[in-house]
């Protein structure tokens, strides 16, 4: 089995919101979880490292993601109504994702392109480990533009500047607003650091200003084809060109509502991921710029993707679909992990 990236996961806000201790299995967890309602608030577990371990997931984009009050759950302790609030949050995220490297010896922070070594080098032993690289959506705890170098020196690699309903630095896939002068400045200082701008949730307006202005490496973790399912949480074609021309990778959301417009009256498939992994494949002309993204645990879980992925360790199954497809094992390496692995090598400090 060829080894996976799995760029976007809400890891640290399952724990600290939802009580689930990522270190145990997902099918534990959904044990535990009977008579709750937590299933019904963040859907049914996907995401534990027993299953981390057991479909060779050997990196993780883990987020940074705390909720603005306007659109929080209700009842979590991850809202925030200020940046001040927002930043104590986001620093308490931080700070588990080093706990976890600390206390669990099958978990490590990757920071740096010797990090990523040591984990993919790690894989070829009997005791292989997981990488989380740190990753902020939304950037609302960056209090001021000056402290994004505090975020990057505790390991925080990609920022994405806003979430559905904007931030004070760019504006949202719920909103249309441009990008703030914060929002300008913050680009500028993410390029000096190295910083991955991830343009998931951008705004159009604030997407094309951000991709033309930003100097470094753009990236869209979590985002679907428009043309497959409409909607301004996806990206048009001319936004997977412009990410294409950037050498920018984009991950694949494989929940029912990005995969179908008609998911609620139709099953979803394997085939059907694949039909969104082929359509960027087809606009950019290659399949090096497109892989995995899969938000699991992001407010939806397994009552929300296709049967066949009932875990993440189960995102192995589209290697023999992608197979079916047409895809030789080169580019079937490429998307389920290598491409990710490439923006990785690239962008992080050695």
């Amino acid at each position: 089995m060829t080894l996976i990236v799995d760029a976007h996961e809400d890891i640290a806000f399952n724990v600290l919101a939802l009580g689930r201790d990522v270190r145990r299995s997902a099918l534990e967890t959904r044990r535990l979880e009977q008579g709750t309602d937590v299933p019904e608030r963040n859907g049914v577990c996907m995401v534990g490292l027993p299953e981390w371990i057991a479909g060779r997931v050997a990196v993780v984009f883990g987020t940074i993601y705390v909720s603005p009050a306007r659109r929080g759950m209700v009842g979590s302790k991850q809202v925030y109504t200020n940046a001040e609030e927002a930043h104590a949050l986001g620093q308490e995220q931080l700070d588990l994702y080093h706990r976890l490297a600390d206390k669990e010896g099958r978990i490590a922070l990757i920071g740096s392109e010797a990090d990523l070594d040591r984990v993919l080098q790690s894989w070829e032993g009997d005791t292989p480990s997981v990488g989380l690289v740190p990753l902020m959506e939304g950037a609302d705890p960056i209090r001021e533009v000056a402290e994004a170098e505090l975020w990057y020196e505790r390991g925080v690699r990609l920022v994405g500047l806003s979430w559905k309903s904007g931030t004070r630095y760019a504006g949202g896939d719920a909103t249309g607003d441009a990008l703030s002068d914060a929002g300008r400045e913050l680009l500028d200082v993410m390029a000096e650091l190295g910083m991955i701008l991830d343009v998931s949730h951008l705004s159009e307006p604030s997407f094309y200003e951000a991709v033309g202005r930003f100097e470094g490496t753009i990236v869209a973790t979590h985002a679907n084809p428009r043309a497959i399912v409409p909607g301004a949480r996806q990206l048009s074609d001319e936004m997977i060109r412009r990410l294409g021309d950037r050498d920018g990778v984009i991950g694949i959301v494989p929940a029912n509502g990005f995969l179908r417009q008609d998911w609620q009256t139709t099953q979803t498939t394997l085939s059907d991921v694949v039909a969104a992994i082929d359509h960027v494949c087809q606009v950019i002309g290659d399949a090096a710029h497109v892989g995995l993204g899969s938000d699991f645990d992001g407010g939806f879980g397994a009552d929300h993707t296709p049967p066949a992925l009932d875990t993440v360790a189960d995102l192995q199954r589209l290697g023999p679909t992608l197979g079916e497809a047409g895809y030789g094992a080169e580019h079937v390496e490429a998307i389920l992990g290598g491409n990710w692995l490439r923006v990785l090598k690239t962008a992080l400090p050695s």
